[in-house]
């Protein structure tokens, strides 16, 4: 009996143990599993958080110069801000790509397809007399916004930006400018591989919110294409390889012709390069420069290049220099059928710096519009210059206020917007262009504007000369110096030629002509000058003969 007895005794002792153990586990996997629901829960709220805006955008701001802003301003509506509203399955694409530029670019090159990835719900575009227009036959008008250098600002190159571009200003064409002969240029010595990486970026971003893409081969420096026309053909064989199946698409094979290159140069560079893009792509719009700074559209319109679908010819111009005779310019060319784009403007003076004349950029605005002429202006950046659209304090690369934006910036989405009373700039420019209007403006104009200040010394320096229709044309760059033995507000400098000139592009000053002698006074910004101070960037182009000279 005894021995049964501790048996059993022994028998309920280790069910026991085994009960404490079963009992254990169970526990520890309900506290773990109560562990697991609660980090879950707390990680879903902290992503819903984190999408949640911290500070105002465009988008929910107003652009009102009577008041100050104040954060019970009304928020700009979706109907104000976007021309043309993304579906909403795009748009869902866009939020959930997180991708950066670098994840960007080794998607693109794992992609068996980047044509499938580039593709645009923008349609194909065409040349159909001197518009452009879309697969049924409307015409398309294109606005927007170009990049400064790609090798200088490529932050701005991402997929928030690019969406703020589409839905809060309205663009619907962005343009890509790749300097070739600048530092870091594509022909100089910039890394090719990564600026491409760019280009491929820019025009999967634009592509993702319904936007066209302008690859620009951007010359500047190199004065004529002709000196890196080797670089350029394998660059654009690569790349319309690359987009033949693209819809969106266009290509400017060379932004501004200068330094003397004719227009017969540009022409033959030119059918080179179209040739090459051609073999890929049938189809796309091919943008062409015109010379001096793409104004002589006239030459283009004279002597167009024919054999070809789908061109057009780059008309430039900055409304502070540029006026009545470079927009009349435009309007007989395409008058006499020449399909105009205008791939580059600004509301500041030629030099992308200076004054700003909002009055004549409304006007050219207006003609633009009534010829249905697409426009692109310049500059996405912080740089500091007033052809920028940011402030040069903004280091944002997305998310951009009101706040953020230039005084260029803030007039250009007041156009998106629709806000310009355009219908005043007729009788306002008269009044505030009177002395930017080259070849209309006499000695005795600045000398009256001139008076009471003091008269500086100048320093000219040659930079360029050219010949073109049987005359021949100097790029003078002036510093001044105020020797006058005390500080000065404004200033004025007389130049001596030894024969007439006759003035053809002028900046960072006002000039008035009188046969052998040009005046210079300084602009508003550039007057004040202590004494024994010196200034630099005041700059004109004078026509004149072969053995032209200052005295």
């Amino acid at each position: 009996m005894k021995d049964k007895k501790d048996k059993f005794i022994k028998y309920i002792k280790n069910n026991k143990k085994k009960s404490g153990i079963i009992s254990c586990i169970a526990i520890f996997f309900i506290i773990l599993l109560t562990v697991l629901i609660v980090f879950f829960q707390n990680s879903n709220n902290t992503v819903k958080k984190s999408s949640t805006p911290e500070s105002k955008t465009i988008k929910d701001s107003k652009v009102n110069e009577s008041k100050e802003q104040t954060t019970e301003k009304e928020t700009i509506t979706e109907k104000e801000t976007v021309i043309e509203k993304i579906s909403e399955t795009n748009r869902e694409n866009i939020t959930t790509e997180q991708m950066t530029p670098a994840e960007q670019e080794t998607t693109a090159s794992q992609s068996s397809d980047i044509n499938q990835i580039v593709s645009s719900k923008a349609g194909s575009l065409s040349v159909s007399g001197t518009h452009l227009e879309d697969g049924s036959g409307n015409i398309v008008q294109l606005r927007g916004l170009s990049t400064h250098g790609l090798s200088w600002y490529p932050d701005y190159i991402n997929s928030d930006f690019f969406r703020q571009l589409r839905e809060d200003f309205g663009v619907n064409v962005i343009r890509l400018a790749m300097y070739t002969d600048e530092y870091n240029g594509y022909c100089t010595g910039g890394d090719k591989n990564y600026l491409k990486s760019l280009i491929d970026n820019g025009i999967y971003y634009a592509s993702q919110n319904n936007m066209y893409a302008i690859i620009d081969w951007h010359i500047l420096s190199d004065g004529n294409p002709y000196k890196y026309i080797d670089e350029a053909k394998v660059f654009f064989d690569e790349m319309s390889k690359k987009y033949a199946g693209s819809n969106n698409v266009l290509y400017e094979i060379c932004n501004e012709p200068n330094g003397g290159t004719t227009w017969s140069d540009v022409k033959s560079y030119a059918v080179q390069i179209i040739d090459v893009i051609r073999k890929n792509d049938e189809d796309a719009v091919i943008i062409v420069g015109t010379p001096e700074w793409c104004q002589r559209i006239d030459l283009a319109a004279d002597d167009p290049i024919n054999g070809y679908n789908n061109i057009m010819y780059a008309l430039h111009f900055y409304a502070a220099t540029h006026t009545d005779e470079l927009r009349n310019r435009m309007i007989n060319a395409i008058n006499s059928g020449l399909p105009v784009f205008v791939s580059e403007f600004g509301i500041c003076d030629a030099s992308g710096n200076g004054g700003i004349n909002e009055a004549q950029a409304n006007e050219w605005v207006s003609q633009m519009n009534k010829y249905g002429v697409s426009y692109v202006m310049w500059n996405i950046s912080n740089k500091n210059e007033t052809s920028a659209i940011f402030n040069s304090s903004c280091s944002k690369n997305s998310g951009f206020g009101v706040e953020d934006l230039s005084q260029t910036g803030q007039w250009f989405l007041k156009l998106m917007k629709g806000d310009l009373n355009l219908n005043e700039s007729s009788t306002q420019q008269n009044d505030s262009t009177q002395n930017n209007k080259n070849n209309e403006t006499t000695i005795q104009d600045v000398v009256e504007s001139a008076e009471n200040t003091v008269n500086v010394q100048a320093v000219t320096q040659i930079i360029n000369s050219w010949t073109a229709d049987g005359k021949t044309f100097y790029q003078y760059d002036v510093s001044v110096t105020n020797n006058s033995g005390s500080d000065c507000t404004s200033w004025y400098v007389d130049i001596t030629f030894n024969e007439n000139v006759s003035l053809s592009d002028s900046w960072n000053g006002e000039f008035g002509v009188d046969g052998d002698r040009i005046r210079i006074t300084s602009k508003e910004y550039n007057g004040t000058l202590k004494n024994g101070e010196s200034m630099g960037n005041v700059g004109f182009i004078v026509g004149g003969s072969s053995n032209l000279l200052v005295k």
